[in-house]
């Protein structure tokens, strides 16, 4: 039932129609969207690459659905928030361009968030159609964690396929079925089982096996609450013979924001950490390298010229960093910022919620569902594995392989529609339709420049590394002639970072900054005491690359520059 390949989902995509994408894990949806994305990008289609969390919005380079439509966490817009929408540059570029949108992870994204990215691309794009007519594909899986909500929500008010948004798009189901994960573990059979709802005691069984299983020491707790996950981390995190280390968290602004984003940030107001401490990132930042759901280990504590002490963490795939502090914000309609939370973006990782995990894939867990709150908790921890091997499930309750029962009957109804579009498209020849469809979109139809835009992709493996492909996204922004807090707020980074970007592309690429020269006044002061303290070759002064610290020159200023001014300037001392 319900059957679709692959290369039929690929042909209604290419011929431009709104489509939802969906299937059990390891059906491909990852890797469908990839050659998607390429084939527009070779053709220069605009696509605009989103998900609805941070971690998902990494798999394929994207940045989150709240940031891209600029609706972030509110959850209604007025006409004259609209209008400040379109007076913000960056916003308004990316809107208009856009041809296709690609939200992934749609599960998690709730109805009424759906229904705001409807009404802004109908604003930008000055038109009633859905989305305001350009091409949007959803994908993801309903079976796993409905968005959260308010307390009292019901679930059909959260899902996104219950909104009058879902309604207007008109998406053809395309349900992936086919498997592409290696090795048939009998964890796919399990998944598939609890999909269906059809559940064996054979497989209950072989779940049950697992709680005597070794699966070594390094592996992640998944629990269902909160307070448990805590427990577990401060335990783990007292049995270290280390010294410890409290980061409290910087807050500002009105009082009451304040408090509404100290509980919607995963890191803690004050976090206590030691060296071997097991931590997990709670931010996104590419151009570092971590993103929301990096796991990683407290390897040593480095003294800082900004911010004092920071701690140094070794990243499950090697890299090691000094991570410093992050800042959630609220900003007002004119952009300015009303409240501010301040800290080192992690958490301690011993153990964490099922909730925080969606979206990761780990290696080997610890698993408790005996206290499931909520249906489908227990098919989305166990998704998170690849094997039976690597899991250890400590309890089961009665209701946890449940799924919510609205999620079934969506599913139920999602394959027949898959098989109805199936039947209809299998055999019939898109042709036409594919090139129609990429003329509409303005991009190009020769062959020998998607030939040559195809080498390119194949080069960079679509995905280009993050550190060059954030280097051209800011040099993008800066010629367009954005200002620096601008490009900052458009790619989610510090404005710190935006000018150590604009450092590197003068230096690598030659490019000429000179429109963002703070002004001679600011030059000549730090250049002043950058020779003074280069003079005095004080130890303190330098990092071991040989550079100069901040700190020592923002103290000699007066009046008292800020350090992004600082950072700044120092690109224009010779």
């Amino acid at each position: 039932m319900g059957h679709m390949k692959q290369e039929t989902a690929l042909k209604l995509l290419k011929a431009g129609e709104n489509v939802f994408l969906t299937g059990s894990a390891g059906a491909g949806k990852t890797y469908t969207l990839n050659q998607y994305i390429n084939y527009l990008k070779a053709r220069k289609v605009p696509v605009a690459i989103t998900a609805s969390t941070g971690i998902a919005a990494t798999h394929m380079n994207g940045m989150t659905i709240h940031t891209w439509a600029g609706i972030g966490i509110k959850d209604a817009l007025s006409d004259d928030d609209l209008k400040r929408m379109k007076e913000r540059k960056y916003l308004k570029e990316h809107l208009e361009n856009a041809q296709v949108l690609i939200i992934d992870e749609i599960s998690m994204l709730h109805a009424k968030q759906l229904n705001l990215v409807n009404k802004v691309l109908k604003y930008f794009k000055e038109s009633e159609e859905a989305f305001g007519g350009i091409q949007v594909i959803a994908a993801g899986d309903f079976f796993q964690l409905p968005p959260v909500g308010k307390n009292d929500e019901r679930n059909r008010d959260k899902f996104c396929f219950m909104s009058e948004a879902w309604v207007e798009a008109k998406f053809r189901v395309c349900y992936l079925t086919e498997q592409h994960r290696q090795g048939n573990d009998y964890l796919n059979d399990i998944l598939n089982a609890i999909r269906g709802q059809s559940i064996t005691p054979e497989h209950l069984q072989a779940l049950k096996q697992t709680r005597s299983q070794n699966i070594g020491e390094t592996f992640t707790r998944l629990y269902t609450h909160n307070m448990d996950v805590d427990s577990i981390n401060f335990k783990h995190l007292n049995e270290i013979d280390q010294e410890s280390r409290q980061f409290d968290a910087q807050c500002d602004g009105n009082a009451k924001l304040v408090e509404t984003l100290k509980s919607s940030v995963r890191a803690p107001e004050n976090l206590t950490l030691k060296k071997h401490a097991k931590v997990m990132f709670v931010k996104n930042n590419f151009d570092l390298g971590y993103i929301n759901g990096s796991l990683g280990e407290v390897i040593a504590f480095e003294e800082d010229d900004e911010y004092g002490v920071l701690p140094k963490v070794k990243l499950t795939d090697g890299t090691t960093l000094t991570v410093e502090p992050e800042t959630w914000s609220v900003d007002n309609d004119e952009g300015k910022t009303i409240a501010s939370f301040q800290q080192i973006p992690l958490r301690l990782a011993w153990a964490i919620t099922i909730h925080k995990s969606q979206g990761m894939t780990l290696e080997q867990a610890e698993i408790n569902l005996a206290n499931t709150f909520e249906k489908g908790q227990g098919y989305v921890a166990l998704s998170r594995l690849k094997t039976l091997n690597g899991l250890k499930l400590l309890g089961l309750n009665d209701q946890a392989l449940e799924l919510d029962s609205l999620a079934i009957k969506a599913d139920r109804r999602f394959q027949e529609l898959s098989a109805e579009a199936d039947e209809h498209f299998a055999e019939a020849d898109f042709t036409a339709q594919h090139k129609a469809f990429i003329r509409h979109c303005g991009g190009t139809l020769n062959e020998y420049e998607i030939e040559r835009n195809e080498k390119k992709l194949a080069k960079t493996g679509g995905k280009q590394n993050y550190a060059s492909a954030t280097l051209d996204e800011t040099r993008a922004l800066f010629e367009d002639g954005y200002e620096i807090p601008d490009i900052a707020q458009e790619r989610g980074l510090t404005p710190a970072t935006i000018i150590n970007h604009l450092g590197r592309l003068q230096k690598e690429q030659g490019l000429d900054i000179s429109v963002a020269n703070p002004g001679e006044e600011a030059v000549e002061q730090v250049r002043k005491i950058y020779k003074r303290l280069s003079k005095r070759q004080e130890a303190g002064h330098f990092n071991d690359d040989g550079s100069i610290k901040l700190r020592p020159i923002v103290e000699l200023t007066s009046p008292r520059m800020g350090y992004d001014q600082v950072r700044l300037a120092l690109l224009f001392v010779e």
